[in-house]
């Protein structure tokens, strides 16, 4: 098998800001890095025009491009109608960013899709979705929702209700793994018209979990990142793992993207680990010696 895919990391994931994450990534042979943009030095909100022409021509001059933005809001996605005009209208800054800085993706969660489409929360997931879909096709764009919360199946049911692909897939196979115990292989073929972007993680399930003490949803505790690390790191349902440890089985994973044709990035995103730059590091080499 020859993966001919380009390897992105998550400059977030080095935890020592942009411009140093940026200067790790081309350190670590990188070909791209996908960056969060919702608060601090990238929030849309306050950076510049001259900002962003300057960080587009700093990536450019370090060789490499963006993978895509991390838009992810947090708290409840988009599950509470009364959140979601702020949070539509940001995640359209997030957008407009991204394609500034040369990238037609921004990856984010939406909450956990209900299992009933007759319910208010599903609704009003599929009113956001909506209007984000439309705002993102127009623009040539995507918002990917990224798998874990719920099963392969159920989010593409979810996706075939919108009017456009403007919102599609962000794939991340140790979400699966970890949290629904999905089989990340089958996910691949049922989302296959949809996958724009994916993570390369690896993890193990330690017993089931109730995907919204993970995630969040309304009447429970609201999705923060740092909780979801939390429970990665050292908790007693599951745990991330460097490529390779885990469950995520890649020979038949990379062999599905490549068998439905996924030309996009294989984008490394480590949360937890006392050695973030060299668990990335032999990341990389992982995937380059599927090339």
């Amino acid at each position: 098998m020859m993966m001919t895919n380009k390897i992105g990391v998550i400059v977030d994931s080095f935890g020592i800001g942009v411009r140093e994450g940026l200067l790790k990534a081309r350190e670590v042979n990188a070909d791209g890095v996908q960056i969060y943009a919702v608060s601090g030095e990238m929030d849309p909100r306050t950076l510049t025009t001259a900002a962003r022409q300057e960080l587009k021509r700093y990536i450019n001059e370090l060789g490499l491009e963006v993978s895509a933005l991390c838009g992810d809001l947090g708290g409840h996605g988009f599950q509470d109608h009364r959140a979601n005009p702020e949070k539509v209208d940001m995640s359209k800054r997030i957008l407009e960013l991204a394609l500034e800085l040369g990238t037609r993706v921004v990856t984010t969660h939406i909450g956990i899709v209900p299992d009933d489409p007759k319910s208010e929360v599903y609704e009003t997931l599929q009113l956001a979705c909506e209007e984000l879909g439309q705002y993102a096709k127009s623009m040539d764009a995507y918002f990917a929702i990224e798998t874990g919360p719920e099963p392969a199946a159920h989010l593409k049911a979810f996706l075939d209700t919108l009017s456009t692909n403007g919102v599609s897939v962000n794939f991340d196979p140790a979400n699966m793994v970890m949290v629904t115990g999905d089989d990340p292989v089958n996910g691949v073929y049922l989302l296959k018209d949809y996958i724009v972007h994916t993570h390369v993680k690896d993890g193990i399930r330690l017993r089931e979990v109730d995907p919204r003490l993970v995630y969040g949803a309304l009447g429970f505790d609201p999705m923060s990142h740092e909780h979801i690390a939390q429970m990665a790191a050292g908790g007693d349902s599951f745990r991330e793992v460097p490529l390779g440890e885990g469950k995520v089985d890649f020979d038949r994973y990379f062999a599905a993207l490549q068998d439905i044709g996924y030309e996009g990035y294989l984008t490394i995103e480590r949360e937890v680990g006392e050695q973030p730059e060299e668990d990335i590091r032999k990341a990389v080499q992982f995937i380059r010696a599927y090339r």
